[in-house]
């Protein structure tokens, strides 16, 4: 990805080092070893956020059901709708693959919020 803020050899090799494993199991080892436990927490929450971001949750409800803040999910959705499409596309991918269902989300792309 042509212009990306965190492109760099390191981070060359750390994308190829992921796309070589070759399933779950190798991925739970590698992130095990490459991040603290509250690191791949913090990174599966905000997986889990965009995905409920997606479906049009309330900000509220996805505090409530993952724990995160309301900056963290503001951080993901303004991620989501602004950054490099990464979430997105990830989404996307699993949801072709059948590993998630289909986004129940409506025409209207932004999340909902307590009014």
């Amino acid at each position: 990805m042509e212009g990306s803020r965190i492109r760099s050899e390191q981070a060359d090799l750390l994308m190829k080092a992921v796309l070589a494993l070759r399933d779950e199991d190798d991925a739970y080892r590698f992130f095990e070893d490459l991040c603290t436990i509250a690191e791949v927490h913090s990174l599966a929450q905000r997986f889990t956020v965009a995905r409920m971001l997606r479906e049009n949750v309330k900000y509220q409800d996805i505090a409530r059901q993952t724990g995160a803040s309301t900056a963290t999910i503001s951080r993901v959705n303004r991620a989501k709708e602004y950054g490099a499409d990464g979430y997105n596309r990830v989404l996307d991918l699993l949801e072709a693959q059948g590993v998630i269902p289909c986004s129940s989300a409506e025409s209207d792309p932004r999340p909902k919020t307590e009014e």
